[in-house]
């Protein structure tokens, strides 16, 4: 898995690529931590590059949700990752948005797909 992380404004942006499983989540679950505690705006999680993730990845995300209840908000799901969200019903329960620059706008609802 590779992570990168940068800022806009007061928001964070992970920008995940390749697997993401048991062998090597805890990179994005420490970001997510950290994010948590320090960030004031959106954390908006990039997943265009993803090509795996598994049931570890999933709950990674659901705690982290439980911390930034909101401010997590999904962007630019892969192929894989948006066939996964749908057989488990993720998308309604954590906000998932088409591009990032949406996922950053302040105050907007996640759109309804």
């Amino acid at each position: 898995m590779g992570l990168a992380t940068g800022r806009n404004g007061d928001a964070v942006v992970l920008a995940l690529s390749g697997d993401l499983d048991v062998e090597n989540i805890a990179p994005l679950a420490t970001a997510l931590t950290e994010a948590a505690e320090t960030a004031t705006g959106p954390v908006v999680v990039d997943l265009s590059r993803v090509a795996f993730a598994d049931s570890t990845t999933v709950n990674v995300l659901l705690q982290a949700h439980g911390s930034l209840g909101p401010r997590l908000r999904l962007a630019r799901p892969s192929a894989f990752v948006q066939r996964l969200f749908g057989v488990i019903g993720l998308e309604q329960v954590l906000q998932v948005y088409g591009t990032i620059e949406a996922a950053l706008a302040p105050g907007r609802p996640a759109p309804s797909e």
